[in-house]
């Protein structure tokens, strides 16, 4: 042999395949439950089950038990709504208490919502990734993967899988008990030498890539939060803050006079100016009124409608007997300390002498602090709170000589 003899061809033998374990196929559940019941007998403990469907009392026949799952679940959910209603008292009662209406700053009915929204969503994603924990998944191959007939069974066939791993497997007597159960066929699975179990470079590149794209809209908004800008912001759902439409007392280039407000159609006049001045406006030839309109009469119907109106339009501010002493007003005093215009006492002496029409216009187009309720309360009802309101002032102001002298006795 020279040094230019190249040395002959070596010839490797093919390695044995390692086996993983045989696999029983049944054609229909029944079958598949008592060989389940069967082979938890003999003792095996490394083996499972394949159904096209959810096969009921396939747990008890393996003798699955109960996981950690449903606790870890449970648990999620009290967490995620602890985690809801602290989010909301401490935003809303300690970080930024901001008054509405006169309510308060916290309840537990207001927050119900987000918190079962918040336990709603921890506990499904505590049950999804769990189960996926759990089961030791993802498992994106297997050996049985490789079984052309183990695709049925997602249609119509059951499978039944004891793995050689098990400390009591044995290749004759594992299969004389697969064969006792009556199976169409039961074959032998070997391991998958040949797919790779490593994941692949690309993929791990690809979800690296969208980690770091996920970070950039944090990224966005932290920067957002810490600098200032100019320009308003991008708003992808258009709120009220950002609606399409021209501002009040706005300019507006697409109008001959660049303004954004549009006069009245010549002619126009208010729909309340055709209808009773004396009803519409208190007023009786342009002077307040002194007496109701004949259409709101004197009753206890009137009376009782205007103190409903009262009390949901008035008590806030004012209070139920008209001091000016309301839940809104004893809350904004003490957290305003002092620079609070308080409302006003409804049963003062010049309160008393004014019009009925003076008061009512107060109603209609609001005075200093306290806003218009023309556009929120009838007509008929804006009289009827008058009403009350003197009801009230007569109270203030009442002596035993204004009880009739037919219960007076009774008093005294």
């Amino acid at each position: 042999m020279t040094v230019h003899d190249e040395p002959p061809p070596r010839i490797v033998a093919p390695s044995a395949p390692v086996l993983h374990g045989l696999l029983a196929e049944y054609d229909d559940a029944a079958t598949l439950l008592a060989a389940a019941r069967r082979v938890r007998e003999a003792g095996l403990e490394r083996w499972d089950t394949f159904t096209p469907f959810p096969v009921h009392g396939i747990d008890q026949a393996m003798g699955i038990r109960s996981t950690v799952l449903p606790w870890l679940v449970f648990a999620a959910g009290v967490t995620g709504c602890l985690v809801g209603l602290l989010l909301q008292y401490w935003t809303n009662a300690v970080d930024y208490a901001w008054i509405v209406s006169g309510k308060p700053f916290w309840s537990l009915p207001a927050n119900v919502p987000i918190a079962f929204a918040l336990a709603v969503l921890s506990s499904a994603l505590t049950a999804f990734f769990g189960m996926l924990v759990l089961n030791n998944l993802p498992h994106p191959w297997h050996p049985i993967d490789l079984e052309k007939r183990f695709a049925r069974s997602t249609i119509d066939r059951f499978f039944l899988l004891i793995e050689a791993a098990d400390p009591r497997f044995d290749s004759v007597q594992t299969r004389a008990i697969l064969d006792e159960t009556g199976p169409v066929l039961v074959d032998v699975v070997h391991e998958d030498t040949a797919s790779p179990f490593r994941t692949p470079r690309a993929v791990i590149h690809g979800l690296v890539v969208l980690l770091v794209a996920a970070l950039v809209p944090f990224g966005l908004l932290a920067q957002a939060r810490a600098t200032k800008s100019r320009t308003p912001p991008i708003h992808l759902v258009r709120d009220m803050d950002a609606q399409p439409t021209v501002k009040a007392q706005q300019a507006f280039p697409r109008f001959a006079d660049g303004r954004g407000a549009r006069p009245a159609v010549g002619g126009t006049v208010a729909r309340e100016d055709q209808l009773d001045e004396h009803l519409t406006r208190g007023t009786i030839r342009g002077a307040a009124s002194r007496v109701f309109p004949p259409t709101v009469a004197a009753d206890r119907a009137n009376m009782g409608a205007g103190r409903r109106a009262f009390d949901t339009y008035c008590v806030p501010c004012h209070g139920y007997v008209g001091n000016g002493d309301g839940m809104v007003a004893q809350r904004a005093e003490a957290l305003a300390q002092g620079i609070w215009v308080p409302p006003t006492n409804l049963n003062q002496d010049h309160l008393r002498r004014q019009p009925v029409g003076q008061l009512f216009l107060s109603v209609s187009d609001g005075i200093r602090t306290m806003p218009a309720y023309g556009p929120l309360v009838p007509i008929e009802d804006r009289w009827r709170i008058i009403m009350y309101v003197r009801a009230l002032q007569r109270r203030s102001s009442a002596t035993i000589a204004d009880v009739p002298a037919a219960e007076r006795k009774a008093l005294e």
